[in-house]
């Protein structure tokens, strides 16, 4: 049964994201939103939301290391598994200068949990900072963004929208009922397991919970990966990175402090850090390679191996 609840409760965090995101988008283009502010904003939630209700249904129960490992672990996984997949797919080729503001952010915002965690709890007044970060990153991109000519501009990608606004609505509403029961069933199903194997509750936020919340991101940059789209693929998970750590984890923290265990401070964030430097001189390079992509496969297989 409990292995049916985490089965359950993948599938609806899959859907949902993708309900609630092309739901969302076909909202946004009817108020005339710009291509790129829908990327940032829409689409950078919509994909984040299913780590965002996992963490705080997590912490209002009583498991703060799911609530902690489901974001360092979807980090983790975002660069090593997900970046990984998708250069095997197609090699990813990105400019010189593309995301460098990105990486620099997702590298403060990794950094900026050193303290806060050797404090050994999360609690509201960081909470409260890191969505302030997060609203001054949205404004700053936002406010560059307009200085990028029109013909580059708008070349985001989007999900297809649906139908008309009502029909639009429908859809987020569907995506939103079933996050937060896929959300639900994933913690049921995750804490159950861990507890019955002896495992404890980290290493399943750090490695089952958290790849099934990045199942969005997974399949956004499968598919751009697909279409030979580098900079949506690596975009999509640079994008994911900065809202998971300052958005749902700041938003958490606020709703209820989060007391940090102490291998989150000494082993996984340390990971968390090294894997978002590693990323940010890749980006560096011309291309991210087939065999890059294989090795970080492997780096990611060791990570999990060693978090048990």
């Amino acid at each position: 049964m409990e292995y049916l609840m985490l089965l359950g409760g993948l599938v609806g965090l899959f859907f949902g994201g993708e309900a609630l995101v092309r739901g969302s988008v076909g909202i946004a283009q009817r108020l005339s939103m710009s291509p790129l502010l829908i990327g940032l904003t829409v689409v950078g939630f919509g994909t984040s939301t299913p780590e965002l209700l996992v963490s705080l249904d997590s912490a209002l129960r009583g498991v703060p290391d799911i609530a902690l490992g489901n974001v360092v672990g979807s980090n983790i996984a975002n660069i090593l598994l997900i970046v990984g997949v998708s250069a095997l797919v197609w090699p990813i080729a990105v400019s010189g200068g593309t995301l460098k503001r990105d990486t620099a952010v997702m590298l403060a915002a990794a950094f900026v949990l050193v303290p806060t965690f050797a404090l050994g709890e999360l609690g509201r007044v960081a909470g409260g900072l890191m969505c302030v970060g997060l609203i001054a990153y949205l404004v700053v991109a936002y406010r560059q963004s307009r200085h990028v000519p029109s013909d580059q501009g708008d070349q985001t990608e989007l999900p297809k929208p649906v139908g008309n606004i009502w029909l639009s609505i429908i859809w987020v509403l569907a995506g939103l009922v079933l996050l937060m029961f896929g959300a639900r069933y994933l913690v049921d199903g995750a804490v159950t397991i861990a507890r019955a194997f002896g495992v404890s509750e980290a290493f399943i936020g750090l490695t089952i919970v958290a790849v099934g919340t990045s199942l969005p991101e997974l399949a956004t940059s499968l598919i751009a990966a697909v279409r030979k789209q580098s900079e949506i693929a690596i975009g999509n998970i640079v994008g994911s990175n900065i809202f998971n750590v300052l958005g749902i984890l700041g938003v958490t923290a606020i709703v209820t402090p989060i007391p940090v265990a102490g291998r989150f401070l000494t082993f996984d964030l340390p990971i968390m850090i090294a894997v978002s430097l590693l990323l940010t001189v890749l980006l560096r390079r011309a291309l991210i390679g087939r065999g890059i992509g294989f090795a970080m496969l492997v780096a990611y297989a060791g990570y999990v191996w060693s978090a048990q």
